[in-house]
């Protein structure tokens, strides 16, 4: 049997990617759970950058007993630097280095598909890895749902209430943006939940005539309408959005001005942004990040290395890291039964009209 007092081994803890609510509760989970077994922590700062430049902390009880409820990371993180894909042979070596310098028997990463692709390069050069599903997206394949999504949706959603009694004030068409790159999971489960008359994914080949049709008929009923539209949405012409620096972003403030030009309702746009990132977590993502954490935790102190932990039901179970966790996990238009319970209290996904 595995020998849970051992003392001296060390593990490795960095958060990778974007940030979201949720991660310092993962943290403090790894820890505690990680401390209860003998095991000493290190946090790195900035996600991989800190395991390359060795910019450590330790991380004791004291340090983490108060995070639970803490938005954003106190490591800090990072989707920018030596590790972006593919990875420097020379760079992984000095991660490999450093690694072993610190003493570390394995490295809890936590993020999103990016940060699982690198986790997995670095597992193939001698480094021991477990994972953590983080991402607001929601569009890992390896999980039922990542931490992070239930708070994204929660803004999205309380800013959709908002925004319906301003509409409704004045009769207008509020365009909502959202994130969630080319997935389309926030954009529905906040489009349904904030009860939007039009939701665009970037799985759904939408036409204009579908969502005029929408607005000129809400312009006779309630006189106002709500479309929430995914930052990732592809116009009719089947091209994306993007700002200056080959970002997504930009789609609802154009079918803002399309709808307000054909329709004549007068319409705004909101793009939600980083918002969707910030603040404390809701208590299901408290609850799913802890689970996460302990589960990571478990693995890393018992040797199961190379695996992610992953809710399949309601449970946490522990899956392989393997390279084809950067393919994303999409909304099945036809199959997710939210989007045919959507469809059933008349919510258009902007391709009823057949042209």
């Amino acid at each position: 049997d595995f020998d849970y007092t051992m003392s001296g081994k060390r593990i490795g803890i960095l958060t990778g990617g974007g940030d979201c609510p949720g991660l310092n509760a993962v943290i403090r989970a790894v820890c505690i759970t990680a401390h209860s077994y003998g095991f000493t922590t290190l946090g790195f700062h900035d996600g991989f950058e800190g395991l390359y430049t060795l910019d450590t902390v330790e991380l004791e009880n004291k340090n983490v007993s108060d995070i639970l409820s803490l938005g954003g990371t106190i490591l800090g993180t990072s989707n920018i630097g030596h590790f972006v894909l593919p990875i420097d042979l020379e760079v992984i070596k000095q991660a490999k280095t450093n690694y072993d310098k610190l003493g570390l028997s394995c490295l809890v990463c936590i993020g999103g598909d990016g940060t699982m692709s690198i986790a997995h390069e670095l597992s193939l050069h001698g480094i021991n890895v477990v994972g953590v599903p983080k991402t607001i997206d929601n569009d890992l394949k390896s999980t039922d749902q990542t931490f992070g999504f239930d708070s994204a949706v929660h803004i999205v959603t309380e800013a959709l209430d908002r925004l319906h009694s301003t509409a409704s004030s004045h009769h207008r068409c509020m365009v909502v943006e959202v994130m969630g790159r080319n997935a389309g999971w926030i954009a529905l489960h906040s489009g349904v939940a904030g009860r939007a008359n039009v939701i665009l994914l970037p799985e759904v080949a939408w036409n204009w005539e579908s969502v005029f049709k929408v607005i000129e008929e809400t312009k006779k009923t309630s006189r106002y309408s709500l479309v929430v539209v995914a930052e990732g949405a592809k116009l009719p012409t089947g091209s994306q959005v993007m700002v200056a620096d080959k970002r997504l972003g930009g789609v609802g403030q154009l079918v803002a001005e399309a709808i307000s030009t054909h329709t004549k309702a007068e319409t705004r746009a909101v793009v939600l942004g980083h918002i969707q990132r910030g603040g404390s977590p809701t208590s299901y993502d408290r609850l799913l990040a802890t689970k996460y954490g302990t589960m990571a935790a478990k693995l890393a102190c018992t040797e199961n290395y190379g695996k992610m932990a992953s809710l399949r039901g309601t449970e946490i179970v522990a899956v392989p890291i393997t390279a084809d966790m950067k393919v994303q996990r999409l909304v099945d238009i036809e199959t997710d039964q939210l989007v045919d319970s959507a469809r059933s209290t008349g919510v258009s996904f902007g391709n009823e009209v057949k042209l």
